[in-house]
């Protein structure tokens, strides 16, 4: 890239557009590389956003859609970040906030998903403050186009477009991996090491979100609301309409919750897996519609080795109307229990994936993928 000189420009707007640039170039390559460490993860969250849009028909272009916004995005960071092909990587850079600007305001007026997703779960920030951060991106934006004849290259000994491919490939073959086997930095509460007891507690003295709930009824024609306190439940002459929740005041939430293991008949063994000082051995399918079925009798040997060394084993999914079909096509014996889909897909960036606890805590995980690989390694150490 030929640099356009910046002689004529004052220190002050020098200074600005260099910590502007560094500042802006860093924030991207932070939130692609995060997004490509866990691709599953930003695969999830682009389908929350296609739900809250009411576009589920295009959630099968989300793998694609993950893959090129963190590649775009550590692209974008990287050469504005190094002053190469700058002109093209501000373009990039505008066209990002143009549209993810108006997207976050969007989220933290109505509040469609939890958190935005920006930075993957390496550092969650609310709507309303992710809204305020690309107020100061575009500000920065503004910034470098003002004062871009500052711009100079940093290691223009290098082609840049050697630089310009290097840029895309780096988070697609992170992506690639991580997608394959799992993950090289977990930064979920179910990491390896965790204890799940002790991520479902509440800390002393944090206080729990709040709700206030009303009551309609009706009587003569009359619909009235009532509060928790007031509600005329022994009064015949009043017929119930419905019950409205509402959150007034977001507590502490525990970075584990909604975890639970219910068999198939209904028994409840959470507390049964977590406080047995044994393994269990817990099989993540977390929508049997997609599981891939070429990996069942890795499963099922995980089962007979899980049998023989006297360990529980159970098969987790949220799907289990497709239970019945998913035995008929493969002859697996494992037995089934169902868990919440989040904390599912959650527990483990894979479907099917493995986790293995003993006493509440997880000493290990991995994809199915791997499966061949760890089986010989667990029956080594028998």
């Amino acid at each position: 890239m030929n640099s356009t000189s910046d002689r004529h420009l004052p220190a002050w707007q020098t200074a600005v557009f260099y910590i502007c640039s560094v500042l802006f170039g860093l924030t991207f390559i932070f939130s692609g590389f995060v997004k490509a460490i866990d691709p599953l993860g930003t695969v999830y969250k682009i389908q929350d956003y296609l739900v809250a849009m009411h576009l589920e028909v295009l959630s099968p272009l989300a793998h694609v859609a993950a893959f090129a916004l963190f590649s775009l995005e550590f692209l974008t960071g990287m050469l504005i970040l190094l002053n190469i092909r700058f002109r093209e990587g501000l373009i990039l850079g505008t066209a990002f906030m143009a549209v993810m600007t108006p997207l976050t305001l969007w989220i933290a007026l109505e509040n469609p998903v939890t958190d935005c997703g920006c930075f993957g779960d390496a550092l969650v920030i609310s709507n309303t403050a992710t809204f305020w951060k690309n107020i100061v991106l575009c500000l920065m934006v503004v910034c470098m186009w003002l004062f871009r004849r500052a711009c100079r290259s940093w290691v223009s000994p290098l082609p840049s477009w050697l630089l310009f491919i290097a840029f895309l490939l780096i988070p697609v073959s992170v992506g690639c991996c991580s997608l394959h086997s799992l993950p090289f930095k977990d930064f979920r509460p179910y990491h390896i090491g965790a204890s799940i007891e002790e991520g479902m507690l509440m800390p002393e003295g944090a206080e729990p979100d709040q709700y206030e709930t009303t009551f309609l009824y009706s009587k003569d024609g009359e619909v009235r609301e009532f509060s928790l306190a007031d509600a005329p439940y022994n009064d015949s002459t009043w017929t119930f309409v419905e019950q409205h929740t509402e959150l007034i005041k977001k507590g502490y939430t525990p970075p584990i919750h909604d975890f639970s293991i219910i068999t198939m008949d209904g028994d409840d063994v959470t507390y049964d897996v977590l406080d047995s000082p044994g393994r269990t051995y817990l099989a993540v399918m977390y929508d049997l519609s997609t599981t891939d079925r070429s990996h069942a009798d890795e499963l099922e040997s995980l089962y007979s080795l899980a049998k023989a060394e006297g360990a529980a084993f159970y098969a987790l999914t949220a799907s289990v109307d497709l239970v019945d079909s998913y035995v008929a096509e493969t002859g697996v014996t494992f037995p089934f229990a169902m868990t919440d889909p989040i904390q599912l897909k959650t527990m483990v960036r894979a479907n099917p994936g493995v986790l293995v606890i003993e006493n509440g805590i997880i000493i290990d995980k991995w994809n199915v993928n791997q499966q061949k690989k760890h089986l010989e390694r667990l029956l080594k150490d028998r």
